[in-house]
């Protein structure tokens, strides 16, 4: 994306210190356009890319910084505008291997009990109210999918919800100095924890974002460090619907011209 001169001295009027820096684009995310402006990131977000399961709420990821960044579980806020936020350049790269930061970031973040509880959307929770979103989901598709019934049991709505980030990919994960801090909070929720569990441990998400699958020691040892043993054990009862729920998104991305997303299809089917 080309910035418009327009925006770009709209931002630089709201923030002076960036004026006369350049800005360099920064690449990875599949949803909005950042720069690195000196020692902070400007985000533009795109409208059309927010999809039924993923919104893309500037006003939520202000919202969400000015909560978690102070925590270390998220950027700090600099600035907003209509349609962009900027926020301090977090140094470090992006997660790759060893999965037990992150779980042990995610329980940091459902932990946190800020109160009152940020204005987040809510999520669905439960397997009969996920297997209803993801054929929701699929009333957007052409095609459909082999099966939209869940093996498992009936299991209830969580009994207590947490703000979630639920988007928790890879790329999102950003690693420096041995602690994991989160990234692209524009669709973040209060709902079940096993909401951010789940999605980490996505076949589809791991291989859009990483190139390949985690691997059954990374899968054991992301679980293992979650110090909340009951939440493990409703995310074990939760996964075939959650993957129902994922396989449909990336059905709904790959019927809108991402080819990727057919291959990732694929792997969370097969998971």
């Amino acid at each position: 994306m080309k910035l418009s001169p327009t925006l770009r001295r709209t931002i630089e009027t709201a923030l002076p210190g960036l004026t006369g820096l350049d800005w360099v684009p920064l690449t990875g995310g599949r949803t909005n356009h950042l720069w690195r402006v000196g020692d902070q990131v400007v985000k533009v977000f795109d409208g059309s890319q927010a999809s039924p399961l993923f919104p893309n709420d500037d006003a939520a990821e202000v919202e969400a910084l000015r909560c978690f960044g102070p925590l270390g579980l998220a950027p700090r806020l600099t600035g907003s505008g209509p349609g962009w936020i900027a926020y301090g350049f977090l140094s470090g790269s992006t997660w790759r291997s060893d999965p037990r930061p992150v779980a042990q970031m995610l329980f940091r973040l459902h932990s946190s009990r800020p109160s009152p509880l940020p204005s987040f959307r809510d999520l669905p929770s439960g397997s009969a109210a996920l297997t209803r979103q993801a054929r929701a989901i699929l009333t957007e598709c052409r095609g459909n999918l082999p099966g939209t019934e869940v093996a498992s049991g009936e299991v209830g709505p969580c009994p207590e919800v947490v703000p979630v980030h639920s988007d928790i990919v890879p790329g999102n994960l950003i690693v420096g100095s041995g602690s994991v801090t989160a990234i692209d909070w524009q669709c973040p929720a209060i709902g079940d924890p096993t909401e951010d569990l789940a999605t980490f441990l996505s076949p589809a998400m791991q291989w859009l974002y990483r190139g390949h699958v985690l691997t059954s020691d990374e899968r054991i040892a992301f679980l293992a460090a979650y110090p909340d043993r009951q939440v493990v054990g409703r995310l074990q009862m939760l996964l075939p619907a959650y993957r129902l729920r994922m396989a449909a998104h990336c059905l709904w991305r790959a019927e809108r011209g991402v080819p990727d997303y057919e291959t990732a299809l694929k792997l969370e089917l097969s998971a």
